[in-house]
């Protein structure tokens, strides 16, 4: 069955910077579950995962444009140290997870202070071009839960 929207997707990856650093991996954890045409992975993602069926294996190579987006020069803030999810010390480049009005988000530390720390709000990956190596699991079509909450539920998904 090939991929096309509201199927659910299963799949493992891998993902390397253009310097070719694996960035992140997901062999050895819970393989990627989203609901295809829903925005659930970045744009070029979607698109290359579009007709493919379980079994490809195959490596796509993504612009800031269809990925995380261009990295913004203004995207500093100052916040409280308390909002910074993740660790109990915080030091210069570490990735915290905060509360936002749009949900979490991903921002790296950029310089810590007594009560607050700098910020920069871009995703981690922002500006970056991406190589992605992919190996579809699983493509079933989505049950009518996951389509009316538009995400995949169950291992790998969305958990309520």
């Amino acid at each position: 069955m090939p991929i096309e929207k509201n199927q659910v997707v299963m799949f493992h990856y891998s993902v390397r910077d253009d310097q070719g650093n694996v960035i992140e991996d997901s062999h050895g954890g819970e393989p990627n579950a989203y609901l295809h045409g829903h925005g659930g992975v970045i744009r070029g993602l979607e698109e290359a995962l579009e007709g493919r069926d379980a079994g490809d294996t195959f490596s796509v190579t993504v612009t800031p444009e269809k990925a995380y987006g261009p990295r913004k020069d203004d995207a500093l803030q100052r916040m409280p140290i308390k909002h910074l999810v993740g660790a109990k010390r915080w030091k210069k480049g570490m990735i915290a997870q905060v509360q936002t009005e749009y949900g979490p988000r991903h921002v790296v530390v950029v310089k810590v202070g007594h009560k607050f720390a700098d910020v920069d709000t871009n995703h981690p990956m922002a500006g970056k071009t991406l190589t992605f190596d992919i190996e579809i699991l699983e493509v079933r079509a989505a049950d009518p839960e996951e389509l009316a909450h538009g995400h995949v539920h169950g291992p790998g998904g969305h958990h309520h």
